[in-house]
């Protein structure tokens, strides 16, 4: 049997996109003003979608505990695992006493802590974001900050920040090649616009970062940093796009930001910089601190590759249709052109994720540094440990996602907006936003919605790759506030007394969000009523 999901079923579109909203509001709400802890607010708006789907939406239970189930296993793996061994890598850094080391090296190139977010949580998490994407960049770059002395919140909230501009081209290319392959538009085209859209705020990010750490004048006082690293980001971004397509864009464009900021600091430093100084511990080799990072680095970039995730797969690659919610839920229009079964199939393939490049890459350091196999399972069981709670909190995050995504109520949500008519090119990319902010995947976001703004383009004679890529590129707003990236961050920074809760966390990004998404939609309907010669034809 199959069940048909019905968008509007209330008979009134607001009135029903009220009610789809609420388990979002539970979540945030709980979270932001009651400051509940990160699970037990994920598990409120579980019930609450759940309840929803089942009540309102009249989606049969067993496919709503199928849905969940899915879900929760999602977000143990492949997300869980990535955030698990990313975190070990760091950990492992700490146990052998090399941050100090890293550190140094980092001050080599600038004392100052602008500079150094600059290089790590906008350079180094966009080649990351590149190699990995899900919530690697966001953990790695926040471990990191606070290694080097950040306060837990500035670095929670920075990585988050610094990891918007790379997110529409993703871990190489994955989230517009899934835009094609749903929409049938030329990935060509796709790569292209989201290439005319995403570098103008590529070079508006690390001036936004900047100035979200110290203030505006604190900004003013390194903008030179902040144009070269983002002009260069932004150009090359540019060019990858538009005559290259988007599977190296966010790597080539970071190694090339990364290299320009380095280059640039050996003639120039702020004139406010504090004088640096050498913590390094006598004797240090330096280049071993860079080993569990340099490793990390280069297992998830070739892990990445996909050529080399095929012949992985060929050793282990299990997939397993969820049972009773494989092809037992249909999307109909205007979502998709015609009636569709959705696939539920989870894949089981660890050998090519970036969790199991990223255990190996700790794995391999730790040896190198001449620690005992004894004591890295040490290191990794307290890993385990320490996470256990945030590795619940994920699962349970991703539960509800996909209740809300099967059920039907983000899309409830998302019809909503399409139907604003003229106003529709500000508002495709808050739909990007809005999916990403419900999935935390900018993939998920552009299967959720990719048809509808083909639909609703067409309908309102607009051009289709202009707005599909839109959903693409309003969607980067949203990854700074969605429950897993929240969760990853308040992780990745956590373990201190002044470590933050999800909430808190929250509540430092969310205007951001908010305010670069709304830039993105003035954007948008720029260029497609008074910018026509910005989009690909």
């Amino acid at each position: 049997m199959t069940w048909s999901q019905n968008y509007d079923p209330l008979g009134n579109l607001i009135s029903s996109s009220l009610v789809a909203a609420l388990p979002v509001v539970v979540l945030l709400g709980l979270l932001a003003f009651w400051h509940v802890r990160a699970h037990f607010a994920a598990l409120a708006g579980l019930v609450a979608a759940a309840m929803i789907a089942v009540f309102v939406y009249h989606m049969p239970a067993p496919l709503v505990g199928m849905a969940a189930a899915n879900g929760a296993v999602f977000g143990l793996f492949p997300i869980g695992w990535i955030v698990l061994n990313a975190m070990f890598v760091y950990n492992l850094s700490v146990e052998t006493n090399q941050f100090a080391v890293l550190q140094k090296q980092i001050a080599g190139v600038s004392g100052d802590r602008r500079i150094q977010a600059l290089m790590i949580a906008f350079c180094f998490g966009a080649f990351i974001e590149g190699a990995a994407g899900f919530g690697a960049p966001v953990a790695i770059t926040g471990a990191l900050m606070i290694g080097l002395g950040f306060k837990p919140l500035e670095a929670a909230k920075l990585a988050l920040i610094g990891n918007t501009a790379p997110v529409a081209f993703g871990s190489l290319g994955i989230p517009l090649t899934t835009m094609a392959d749903i929409t049938g538009l030329d990935l060509m085209k796709l790569s292209a616009m989201v290439g005319r859209q995403l570098p103008l705020f590529s070079f508006l990010v690390p001036f936004w970062l900047v100035a979200a750490q110290v203030g505006l004048r604190g900004m003013l006082a390194i903008w030179p940093a902040c144009f070269v690293t983002g002009a260069s980001f932004g150009v090359m971004q540019f060019l990858m796009s538009n005559y290259h397509g988007p599977w190296l864009v966010d790597i080539a464009s970071a190694v090339v930001a990364m290299t320009s900021l380095v280059l640039f600091m050996k003639v120039w430093r702020p004139k406010d910089a504090e004088e640096k100084t050498d913590h390094t511990p006598a004797g240090t080799a330096t280049w071993k601190a860079w080993l569990p990072w340099v490793f990390l680095t280069l297992f998830v970039f070739v892990w990445g590759i996909p050529a080399v995730k095929t012949e992985l797969n060929t050793i282990f690659n299990l997939e397993i249709e969820v049972p009773m919610l494989h092809r037992a839920i249909e999307r109909v229009p205007p979502v998709v052109i015609r009636p569709e079964l959705e696939k539920a199939v989870f894949k089981l393939n660890a050998l090519s994720t970036a969790g199991t490049a990223a255990v190996l890459a700790g794995m391999l350091a730790g040896l190198c540094l001449g620690v005992t196999p004894l004591r890295l399972l040490r290191v990794y069981g307290q890993t385990i440990w320490k996470l256990r709670i945030s590795l619940l909190t994920i699962s349970l995050m991703l539960a509800m996602g996909y209740v809300t995504r099967y059920s039907g109520t983000d899309t409830t949500m998302g019809l909503m907006m399409a139907s604003t008519g003229v106003l529709f090119p500000f508002f495709s990319p808050i739909i990007g936003w809005l999916g990403v902010a419900l999935t935390g995947s900018d993939t998920s976001s552009n299967v959720l919605f990719g048809n509808l703004q083909q639909v609703t383009a067409n309908q309102l004679h607009l051009s289709p790759i202009h707005m599909a890529a839109a959903n693409s590129s309003g969607g980067v707003m949203g990854k700074m506030i969605d429950a897993q990236s929240i969760v990853v961050a308040a992780v990745a920074t956590g373990g201190r007394a002044d470590s933050p809760d999800a909430g808190t966390v929250l509540r430092s990004v969310f205007w951001h969000s908010v305010a670069l998404a709304l830039l993105m939609g003035l954007l948008v309907m720029a260029q497609a009523y008074w910018l026509p010669w910005m989009i690909v034809k």
